[in-house]
């Protein structure tokens, strides 16, 4: 019997879930609804669905009646889209409305949302998947494991550094997210993936975070700083934008791409300006992080978050009482001026001309002897590094077998934001923050 889910939040991140659900996970979901604060989007992604899976038309509903949804439609389930700052506002109220949830990370943006997460949760009794697609990536798996068998010992310090390049990593500087209030910052919005990483790799959680921060490339002082004397607030009809490699270039005369769809087309509702500069003013959020954090099983981490690095990557290594286990990711190995992305193979990086040198993914070294490479098999190509797929069959059909811990629930999702939340408070204060001060997770 297939269940019925509604979706709240029509922008870029539902499309995974609703190609899902429309395509290979029909036979035991239907998406029965969408809601979002902006009509234009809705009905774009409900005419989508039309044209490229034959559903519906579906019926649509403004945020302010998502009671009404709930009435009229009566979900099994409700998927949480939206922009971070409302998560929970639909998670709760679509649990005391008798549904369970499955929401996008981060889970929510503060201690306070979180707490009311989590009391909503065991006042009602509902499901509450969070979904970390990270976790399934099959050569992060292969790390879980590793560190089951105990391949490197003891841990006793993990350095981890997780770079975004000038294409990814400046997309944060023009949306909604550089703004902090509606996203916690990157520490929460992009670091809660990597958080729930080391939480899951070790099976711990967090105990003290200390925070220094910055906003230090991005933002007009910065820009003036290295000399920059022209400025736009947007990419659309600039002639300075036009020029800036760190623009975004809708193109207008594409009257049916999805960008225009989502964004040009929708802006007279509620003028979100998707394109807007990552040079301009009214930026709250840091670009370089650096975050050391101390766990329950006394592992220290040292965690880096540079913003606008010229390839997008990983690395981490795992320092334990029988040697050290790294682990060395590239996604993307550069970005051109004309915003050509090389999606290189993993590992692979462009060193001096037409020479290329192969970085193993997995290395271990004992404390004693030769370094030795560890393979594992790839999985298939969905995005997150394989993760997606594997994440929404465990979503969608159920994560009855699960060995390793995948499925994250309400916990986790409170676990890996904490870590966030926690820095966001250190960099304010300039003090190590004790966690579970922070939130009741009973």
């Amino acid at each position: 019997m297939r269940k019925k889910y509604v979706l709240v939040g029509t922008g870029s991140r539902c499309s995974m879930y609703l190609d899902a659900i429309a395509k290979d996970f029909s036979d035991v979901a239907e998406i029965c609804a969408l809601c979002d604060t902006n009509q234009t989007r809705m009905n774009f992604r409900r005419d989508q669905l039309k044209e490229k899976f034959g559903i519906g038309p579906l019926p649509t509903y403004k945020a302010a009646d998502f009671d009404k949804m709930i009435a009229d439609i009566k979900p099994d389930k409700v998927i949480v889209t939206s922009m971070d700052r409302t998560h929970h506002k639909y998670i709760c109220r679509a649990m005391e409305l008798g549904c369970d949830v499955v929401t996008e990370k981060p889970m929510t943006v503060d201690a306070e949302k979180c707490q009311q997460i989590i009391d909503t949760k065991n006042r009602t009794g509902r499901d509450l998947i969070v979904t970390f697609n990270y976790r399934y990536s099959p050569r992060n798996t292969k790390i879980k494991e590793l560190l089951m068998q105990g391949i490197a010992g003891e841990i006793t310090s993990v350095t981890f550094e997780w770079l975004l390049d000038t294409s990814h990593g400046a997309d944060y500087f023009r949306r909604w997210h550089r703004n902090k209030n509606n996203s916690g910052g990157l520490l929460v919005h992009k670091s809660t993936h990597h958080f729930d990483l080391m939480n899951w790799w070790l099976n711990s959680m967090p105990k003290t975070v200390f925070c220094m921060a910055d906003l230090k490339f991005y933002g007009k002082e910065n820009a003036e700083k290295r000399g920059v004397t022209e400025f736009y607030s947007r990419s659309r009809g600039s002639a300075v934008a036009a020029k800036d490699p760190f623009a975004l270039h809708i193109d207008e005369n594409d009257k049916n791409s999805e960008m225009m769809k989502l964004y040009y087309d929708a802006e007279h509702e509620d003028s979100y300006y998707r394109d807007q500069s990552v040079f301009g003013d009214g930026i709250s959020i840091e670009d370089n992080m650096n975050v050391m954090v101390r766990y329950e099983n006394n592992v220290v981490m040292n965690y880096c978050l540079y913003a606008h690095a010229p390839w997008e990557g990983y690395r981490v290594c795992f320092n334990g009482t029988k040697g050290r286990l790294e682990f060395n990711v590239v996604e993307k190995s550069f970005v051109d001026a004309e915003g050509q992305e090389d999606f290189a193979r993993p590992g692979m990086r462009e060193i001096s001309g037409d020479k290329k040198e192969m970085v193993p993914e997995i290395i271990f070294q004992p404390l004693w002897g030769k370094a030795q490479e560890i393979p594992y098999e790839e999985g298939d190509k969905s995005g997150h590094g394989g993760g997606d797929a594997r994440l929404l069959t465990h979503v969608l059909r159920g994560a009855d077998n699960d060995p390793l811990g995948h499925a994250a629930g309400y916990i986790d999702g409170a676990k890996s934001i904490l870590t966030g939340i926690a820095a966001n408070i250190s960099i304010k204060t300039g003090l190590p923050v004790t966690v579970k001060d922070l939130v009741d997770l009973k």
